[in-house]
């Protein structure tokens, strides 16, 4: 702490150390302080207060399923128009085929998101889930944003419980964090008017924790959010956190502008290395009941992602294999990471690297470099 006594996080320094909850208040002074080694500081402390020396990755494959989507928000650069010529949707025997070679690497997870295409109806995605429990029945499906449930409602008329009833009766184990944005009702109706609004996101969510699903969390900053609005949508999700405990992991998204409606526009898009620290360290800081903070190498970079475990972060998410959405805004990281690299990055930090299941059980430790 003496190394921090100008420190104008002082106050808030002492507050964590013993382990008090920060307010909003606090949470906006935090997002917007440039002492980036006091929010490390504070933020490792919380990250191994819970984790201790552990940073966790997974083994598993993505599939995104279609880029046809009648949404078509102004950030994304994947979803398409069906008439596009870039449109493309994977049949149910594509999806297996691709399932089949995923078994050969001993994955834990198959991570399944994708547009709002009218031309599927709602057997496919069960039968999607259901063809890939038959081929791989020890792996977890973490699949479909609460964006595409609240569309299956909408396609069938169904009530939301029965629609998460019916896909965890297929096969669905976990909801993925994505379609959660900024909850604001002002960023929506400038990024995504045609999207959810960040209430129904947090219902579905709650709903799913109510049938005792277990689901991830995320923001997506860097366009046109206030430090305010990032404040208020991490609080709105600790608020649910205390009500369920159903969040595995909260993982920061930064925007990347390219390719999408929003390239170009003033401040828009190419967060710094330096703000993405300090929305990682923040998060950890103000998520207290969040177990995990997680840092998606795909859109950080692996330099950066690896120096995030000194800022709060004990994930790097996984192998991944194939990511296509983050990709359609051309960014160069890859579409895959092998298991060696990911357990080097993690050992070269100085930390346990952990290998984990969707719901973070630890399956395998590598210790030491």
């Amino acid at each position: 702490m003496s190394f921090f006594r100008q420190s104008e996080l002082q106050d808030l320094i002492k507050l964590v150390e013993k382990g008090e909850r920060l307010d909003f208040e606090a949470g906006v002074r935090l997002l917007e302080s440039k002492d980036l080694l006091a929010l490390g500081y504070m933020a490792n402390l919380v990250r191994e207060r819970k984790n201790g020396n552990k940073a966790y990755f997974i083994v598993n494959r993505h599939i995104n399923h279609t880029n046809v989507c009648v949404n078509l928000c102004r950030f994304c650069a994947y979803g398409v128009p069906g008439e596009d010529s870039r449109a493309f949707t994977l049949t149910l025997a594509e999806i297996e085929e691709k399932v089949r070679q995923a078994a050969a690497e001993n994955i834990s997870e198959v991570h399944i998101v994708g547009g709002l295409n009218p031309e599927l109806n709602y057997d496919y995605y069960l039968q999607m889930l259901q063809s890939i429990k038959r081929i791989l029945p020890h792996v977890c499906l973490q699949a479909f944003t609460a964006v595409e449930i609240d569309y299956f409602t909408r396609m069938t008329g169904y009530p939301l419980k029965r629609i998460l009833t019916d896909l965890r009766a297929a096969g669905l184990d976990s909801l993925p964090g994505g379609g959660a944005e900024i909850f604001s009702t002002r960023v929506r109706n400038t990024i995504c008017p045609q999207k959810i609004s960040g209430g129904r996101w947090l219902e579905i969510h709650e709903t799913a924790h109510g049938l005792g699903m277990r689901t991830n969390a995320t923001i997506l900053y860097g366009h046109v959010e206030t430090t305010g609005e990032r404040t208020a949508h991490m609080l709105q999700l600790r608020e649910l956190q205390d009500k369920t405990r159903g969040f595995l992991a909260f993982i920061p998204l930064p925007f990347s502008p390219g390719n999408t409606q929003m390239e170009g526009c003033n401040g828009a898009g190419n967060t710094t290395g330096f703000e993405d620290l300090k929305m990682l360290a923040v998060s950890r800081i103000l998520l207290d009941n969040f177990e995990h903070i997680k840092a998606f190498w795909i859109m950080l970079g692996l330099g950066l992602a690896q120096v995030s475990l000194h800022f709060g972060v004990d994930d790097l998410d996984g192998t991944v294999i194939e990511e296509r959405i983050i990709h359609a805004t051309g960014v160069r990281t890859g579409q895959a990471m092998p298991k060696k690299t990911l357990v080097n990055l993690i050992q070269k930090a100085g930390r346990e690297a952990v290998e984990r299941d969707t719901l973070y059980r630890a399956l395998k430790s590598y210790p030491g470099a």
